[in-house]
């Protein structure tokens, strides 16, 4: 089989993932077609960045932590910088996949192949969640209620995109709420989306405060992306927005 040539990105969002962001790099590294590895040090106290150069890539660094949706805006800026003749497709992966990500090549197929606009990933192997799957809930009842299309894994941050889709899904839903943002707002401009099953596996949200913290952040996020995209807030900020007579 052919190696394809170099036509996509990888875009890796990252906060205190020194133990796993080397691991990850090096695999992304790997796919086929992949020339470009970034990843954006979203404010880490530890030696991400250090890690992630060493392993190859090119590191963009937040001098706090701004969160994944601000991540991805800044990864994606930066390969559309090093983008020369045309414009690379853009795979984005969490930081904690370690060597899994190797086998991201799946969700690069279909786009490109022209097949679909955005790959979601769907992995094969589910861990057990901390939580009870209430966010996930949210995402997907409110992905459905809206678009009509029904995501298993609505939430999974591995996602392939060509730049025209990921220009089109701009602005980016604040914070964790991105990618069920991005779902609904692509689906709504007519964009193909499809989930591509993957053995991938990445680390599970566990039980205690802090895990308890991060799932209360995304279920704030994912429901302010929805109410974000409910056609009846948006006519009451439209009448909102309108000059009284």
């Amino acid at each position: 089989m052919a190696v394809p040539e170099p036509d996509t990105a990888v875009v890796i969002p990252a906060k205190d993932e020194s133990d796993r962001i080397g691991a990850t790099v090096t695999a992304a590294l790997k796919l086929p077609g992949v020339d470009l590895v970034v990843v954006v040090d979203d404010g880490s106290s530890d030696e991400t960045g250090r890690v992630a150069r060493a392993a190859g890539a090119r590191v963009v660094r937040h001098s706090r932590n701004r969160g994944k949706a601000a991540a991805m805006e800044s990864g994606a800026e930066a390969v559309r910088l090093l983008d020369e003749d045309r414009p690379r497709h853009l795979l984005f992966l969490d930081a904690d996949l370690g060597e899994t990500a190797a086998a991201a090549l799946p969700l690069i197929a279909p786009i490109r192949e022209g097949e679909a606009d955005m790959t979601i990933a769907r992995f094969a192997t589910r861990v057990k969640l901390g939580g009870h799957g209430m966010v996930v809930r949210l995402a997907r009842d409110g992905i459905k209620r809206l678009t009509g299309w029904e995501a298993t894994q609505p939430l999974n941050g591995q996602r392939c995109l060509t730049r025209a889709a990921f220009e089109a899904a701009r602005p980016l839903a604040h914070g964790f709420g991105v990618e069920t943002g991005m779902t609904v707002d692509l689906l709504r401009k007519g964009f193909r989306v499809t989930e591509v099953e993957v053995e991938m596996s990445h680390r599970a949200t566990g039980t205690d405060w802090r895990s308890q913290m991060h799932r209360a952040k995304q279920l704030r996020d994912v429901g302010l992306a929805l109410a974000a995209r409910e056609p009846a807030v948006n006519q009451a900020r439209a009448a909102l927005r309108s000059p009284r007579r």
